[in-house]
């Protein structure tokens, strides 16, 4: 009788930390999730506190010119971003989100224990600079010590990235309307923790960078990963963990791989209902693994008439049995082509983002930082947006959220795509603020004959620098948690973690293109006379207002790109919303 009860107890394709079926009541659930939350707070603490001030440390203590600083911190937030593919991938396919994170934070821990060892012993940094002559930047074993440990942190960042989300999310049962409300709950909290984190990192972590040395702040943040472990681990009883389910990039390549065979080899359609008819979803012949794949099916989109060209690898014989697929194969790899462009149009905004960790940083280092009698570290001007999300996100999930519930009479009230799109617009608003910003601080500069000086601080409050951090940050609060909800909620359930890795992914590959354009920018205003925008070691020297004004229409023609897809997309059937996504 207890055999019989736990079996219609079970969460189908979940199990436990013991590799136990996982049970309804038992398993799942907010306070799962909870534990996910408070990681997160540790986690993006221990990150961000020194990833947004490393560009100082790399620029006074490692010698490189802010130039090459700014674009070393680029590709290591990149890096760290892009590698959130592997961890969602490893999620998927072969492991769990729970044993990649376990694995990705000791990775974190030991990357942050080489930096901090570094930072201790004289010996292993550069020699201090002597006004006689130019600086020595680091090289040789110090600087493959510097770079290793900064690689290692983003291998595990990376992995914790492209778990940790999926895995938070994966503790609500979506199939009931509660369920689905508690998914976009989480994904508000969790941008609210990671806010929560960062609000520690960018005050208390700085300050302590700044006034107490760096081998104070890494070892702060490397105690700080290594408390995350033990926190997770005591959620482990409530946990449940998907299944994995093979490779997913296997069923994408095999998907496209039939599509263009069988499309150029069979030029009608004569056999499709016979093929369609053996597939997984009505061979007379089942089994029991196609049992639970025709449960599992309802979880999965009904075959559509977009993107026909790969209905061809169901409707024709295959030319190879390896290459046999079934209807929801197809329409799973359907589902992901749709999203990409969505996905590709983020990243402008994510490029904009890095800003906040470069040039505004030695924006603000030349301005008057004091507020009253303390001294504000520039690296803590991300308090600005980091605070606004704090205070929103609580206000967004319980008093917004249910307001457009009931004007819409929909599920969402404000749809994913609506919410991405709210944050591309704030960001063309905060490069066009940036730019007169800019404007602002080199008037100042000029007029206090200090043009040339970035020793002395400019009589210009760096509040100046706050706005466009404020823009910026409410645009990642509505980008970030919608994105994140939006690939979780459309991707096919087997590809899960790797689909809201997209959203790092976006936030990687912009902070490459702001490297990318950093470098094409200096090519192209430096073959004139002229010297490039962006060279030199004295940022009052730069244009930074022509590039900002740069990026800002750049911004704006990718939202008409967005908006061109936005409204062409189509909801998935999950028994929330089915309509255009812009409307």
């Amino acid at each position: 009788m207890d055999l019989e009860e736990n079996e219609g107890r079970r969460w189908e394709g979940y199990v436990n930390w013991k590799n136990m079926p996982a049970l309804r009541g038992r398993h799942g659930g907010m306070l799962a999730a909870s534990f996910v939350l408070v990681v997160e707070i540790l986690e993006n603490l221990a990150y961000l506190a020194n990833a947004s001030n490393l560009v100082m440390y790399m620029r006074d203590y490692m010698h490189f010119s802010p130039s090459k600083s700014a674009n070393n911190v680029t590709n290591f937030m990149g890096t760290s971003f892009l590698l959130a593919l592997l961890g969602g991938f490893l999620s998927d396919a072969f492991f769990t989100t729970y044993l990649i994170y376990l694995i990705s934070a000791l990775i974190h821990f030991f990357g942050l224990m080489m930096l901090t060892i570094q930072a201790c012993v004289h010996s292993l940094k550069p020699p201090k600079c002597e006004k006689v002559k130019e600086c020595e930047e680091v090289n040789g074993g110090k600087a493959w010590m510097l770079f290793g440990g900064l690689y290692l942190v983003a291998l595990g960042v990376g992995g914790i990235k492209g778990s940790l989300p999926a895995h938070g999310a994966e503790q609500f049962d979506e199939t009931t309307l509660d369920g689905r409300k508690q998914i976009s709950t989480f994904f508000n909290y969790f941008v609210f923790c990671l806010s929560c984190g960062a609000l520690i990192a960018v005050t208390f972590v700085v300050w302590v960078e700044d006034n107490k040395g760096w081998e104070w702040g890494f070892a702060i943040s490397t105690i700080t990963i290594f408390l995350s472990i033990p926190l997770f681990l005591a959620g482990s009883p409530t946990y449940r963990n998907k299944i994995p389910s093979g490779s997913p990039l296997t069923t994408i390549f095999k998907v496209l791989v039939a599509a263009s065979l069988n499309s150029c080899i069979y030029r009608n359609s004569s056999n499709a209902v016979v093929n369609m008819a053996s597939s997984p979803y009505s061979n007379a012949q089942q089994s029991s693994t196609k049992e639970k794949e025709e449960e599992n099916a309802k979880e999965t989109a009904a075959p559509t008439d977009t993107l026909k060209f790969l209905n061809s690898a169901v409707e024709n014989k295959p030319i190879f049995s390896s290459l046999e697929c079934s209807v929801e194969q197809v329409e799973d790899v359907k589902i992901v082509l749709k999203v990409l462009p969505i996905f590709a149009c983020t990243i402008m905004l994510n490029c904009c983002l890095a800003q906040l960790s470069t040039f505004s940083v030695e924006q603000a280092a030349t301005m008057n930082t004091k507020l009253g009698s303390l001294k504000v570290p520039p690296a803590s001007l991300p308090i600005f947006p980091v605070l606004f999300i704090i205070i929103i996100a609580p206000i967004y999930d319980h008093i917004i959220i249910p307001f457009a519930r009931k004007v819409t009479k929909t599920e969402n009230g404000i749809t994913h795509l609506q919410r991405i799109g709210m944050g591309l617009v704030l960001s063309i608003v905060a490069m066009a603020v940036a730019a007169i910003v800019e404007i602002k601080r080199k008037r100042v500069a000029t007029n206090s004959s200090l043009i040339d000086d970035t020793k002395e601080a400019l009589p210009i409050t760096f509040f100046w620098i706050g706005i466009q951090y404020l823009f910026l940050g409410s645009a990642d609060l509505f980008t970030l948690a919608g994105l994140l909800e939006f690939f979780f909620t459309e991707a096919p359930i087997r590809m899960r973690s790797l689909a809201t890795s997209l959203s790092w992914a976006s936030l990687a590959i912009g902070y490459y293109l702001s490297s990318v354009i950093v470098s094409i920018v200096n090519s192209v205003t430096g073959n004139s006379s002229h010297k490039p925008w962006l060279s030199g070691s004295n940022i009052n020297h730069f244009h930074l207002d022509r590039f900002y004004w740069l990026m800002c229409v750049l911004s704006g023609l990718n939202f008409l790109h967005y908006l061109f897809w936005a409204i062409k997309y189509k909801y998935r059937v999950t028994g929330t919303t089915t309509s255009g996504g812009a409307e």
